[in-house]
């Protein structure tokens, strides 16, 4: 088991990262929002957990424990591969996820691609009493408005979504959050992309 790597970033583009480890590259899936943390030419650290299938290794990282915790449950309900479980993290936060499970909110999770309405609520069922609401958000540095929705439209427009597309969608959703000055770059990608769904994924992109 790979439990986490550290190197240099060489790419960090839409859903994949390459980080040097030991003269290495190793190629990591992760969502948008953490692949946009990560910086080319900068050292970072994922914890990591390494799927093997018979055809397959795939390593995954995640920015910390929570959300590789988070990701490790998914994949131990029927139904949710991995591909679908990162899908969940690229829309909803870990904290987001427990609260969904908390308020037995099924649609929190019909908004991913690849994840129906029996397996949205399996997802509830499955992790009752496994993840937890924290209290406290952490306030760390947030880019600002103009950095966030710049790096944001990028994101979309690496995932595939055209330029009007991204630019519209980031708009909308400033527009309707409380506080747009509060909102960061990964928070921000959440909404943009539960804004965009799964049923606009497929007609909208590369349009």
């Amino acid at each position: 088991m790979i439990a986490s790597v550290r190197g240099l970033v060489l790419s960090a583009l839409g859903s994949t990262a390459v980080l040097e480890v030991g003269g290495v590259g190793l190629a990591l899936q992760v969502t948008p929002a953490t692949a946009l943390t990560l910086r080319v030419g900068a050292e970072a650290r994922l914890s990591t957990t390494l799927i093997v299938r018979e055809d397959s290794l795939t390593l995954y990282g995640f920015p910390d424990s929570d959300e590789l915790e988070v990701f490790e449950l998914l994949v131990g309900v029927t139904g949710v591969g991995p591909k679908s479980a990162l899908g969940v993290l690229a829309v909803l936060s870990p904290n987001q996820v427990a609260q969904a499970v908390a308020s037995e909110d099924d649609a929190a999770f019909r908004k991913v691609s690849g994840i129906g309405p029996k397996t949205a609520k399996l997802i509830v069922l499955s992790l009752a009493g496994k993840v937890f609401v924290t209290t406290s958000v952490a306030a760390s540095a947030r880019p600002a408005p103009t950095s966030a929705s710049t790096n944001v439209q990028a994101a979309l427009i690496g995932l595939g979504w055209s330029e009007r597309v991204a630019a519209q969608a980031v708009e909308e959703t400033l527009a309707d959050a409380a506080d747009p000055e509060q909102v960061g770059v990964a928070s921000l990608l959440r909404l943009v992309l539960a804004r965009l769904g799964p049923a606009q994924q497929a007609s909208e992109r590369r349009s």
